[in-house]
């Protein structure tokens, strides 16, 4: 990890990365709280999460873009446009015009605008570091920001408790400035308009495009970036991974939407600010040891890591008593962290460079689109049953992925990323 570090673009890449997720973190915590205090209501919680959630099913929308414009100008943009939105919930509060809708709307333009940084900083780290590095690299980046995910969670729910809820969205906007001011110093290279690896998935990529910054997008429409970007994962291990994806998020979405109410019976904002945190924690402690599995078959850290989580997972809501809870919770997310950095690294060494945005925008929007509409049915069915019910789905999501994995045999016998030479069946 410490090589990785040496370079400095990578350094301010993930400065930028840590500063706008503590913000994002004391942010997320005050805006689901602050919609459960102005309303009482599951149903609207849920409704939240939806309007949260939803545009990152539209982020495949934003892979062509990511792929055709420099990436610095992007990130650099993205952050400011978050910084001054923000700002509208406490102006409203100051003159005593917020409103639940007022905070919905802020909240589900932040998250739309939000789209295209991820696959960005996700096409820019395999520019930045060489291909023998990526482990390393995504490592870096999944423990940074899980870690800083896990602190400021549990800090969210002292400062609503000491603060109030809308102080933390100044916070976040002068976040916002920090990344901005941080992304404007990084050099990213152009990227390879050639395929890294002779016959792979990518082959059917058009020629012509080159993702570079400042460089010619190419001939290529925006509509054909983005079929090529559909024509990519079909056929690959990737898109056998998708059903698994959109099943566990449909229901982790449905456990998002009612934690504010579950927290609130485990002991109010600071209870429902460690559980948020028990979350982030488990995948930051995964994230950090993700470098002493990625000699393991992956295919078996998928099906048995997602077995494994979901009996801890169950294990925690069976139990409802805040002091084991909140531990378990955590416990049942390490393995999540340990894959999500393995299976990155695998998609970032064998995607080509010059496809890498569409490529993981589209994965992205695939992997969160039934997140959203599990946090609305997740709401819904909350309220007119128990939060606790809703909560036992994150069990059932993990459960199914382990089934899937161990049925299909593609999956199942998966190597270790070190001998996985193409995405391709």
């Amino acid at each position: 990890m410490r090589r990785v570090l040496r370079d400095s673009d990578l350094r301010r890449l993930l400065l930028a990365r840590l500063v706008t997720n503590a913000g994002d973190s004391l942010y997320y915590v005050a805006a689901t709280w602050l919609v459960y205090a102005l309303t009482g209501s599951t149903f609207y919680t849920g409704l939240a999460t939806f309007l949260v959630l939803a545009p990152a099913g539209l982020q495949f929308l934003f892979g062509p873009l990511v792929d055709r414009v420099p990436l610095r100008s992007l990130l650099v943009g993205t952050q400011v446009t978050q910084m001054v939105l923000v700002l509208v919930v406490p102006v409203a509060y100051f003159l005593d015009a917020l409103s639940v809708w007022v905070l919905l709307v802020v909240m589900s333009l932040l998250s739309l605008l939000n789209q295209p940084a991820y696959p960005a900083q996700s096409a820019a780290i395999p520019r930045i570091v060489d291909r023998e590095d990526l482990v390393a690299a995504n490592s870096v980046f999944s423990v940074a920001y899980q870690g800083v995910d896990a602190a400021f969670n549990a800090l969210g729910g002292l400062l609503v408790a000491v603060v109030g809820a809308v102080t933390l969205f100044v916070v976040d906007s002068v976040t916002f400035a920090v990344a901005a001011l941080l992304l404007l110093g990084i050099t990213i290279p152009a990227a390879e308009a050639a395929d890294r690896t002779e016959g792979e998935a990518g082959d059917e990529t058009p020629e012509g495009t080159v993702a570079a910054d400042g460089g010619d997008p190419g001939p290529e429409s925006y509509l054909d970036s983005l079929r090529a970007g559909f024509s990519f994962v079909r056929g690959t291990v990737v898109s056998r991974a998708m059903l698994a994806t959109v099943v566990v998020n449909g229901s982790l979405g449905g456990v998002l939407a009612v934690l504010p109410a579950y927290g609130d019976a485990l002991g109010g904002e600071v209870a429902y600010g460690l559980a948020m945190a028990a979350i982030g924690g488990g995948l930051l402690v995964g994230s950090l040891v993700a470098g002493v599995f990625d000699d393991r078959p992956l295919g078996l850290l998928l099906g048995g890591g997602a077995a494994f989580s979901a009996v801890v997972w169950a294990t925690a809501v069976g139990i409802g008593w805040l002091p084991m809870t909140v531990p378990l919770l955590a416990v049942a997310f390490v393995p999540v962290g340990v894959t999500n950095v393995l299976f990155a690294s695998m998609m970032q060494a064998l995607v080509p460079e010059a496809s890498m945005g569409r490529v993981m925008a589209l994965v992205g929007s695939v992997s969160a689109g039934a997140t959203p509409f599990g946090g609305l049915l997740g709401g819904s069915l909350a309220a007119v049953t128990s939060p606790g019910l809703v909560m036992l789905a994150g069990a059932v999501g993990f459960a199914f992925v382990a089934l899937w994995v161990f049925a299909v045999p593609d999956l199942r016998r998966l190597p270790h990323i070190g001998e996985i030479e193409t995405l391709r069946l």
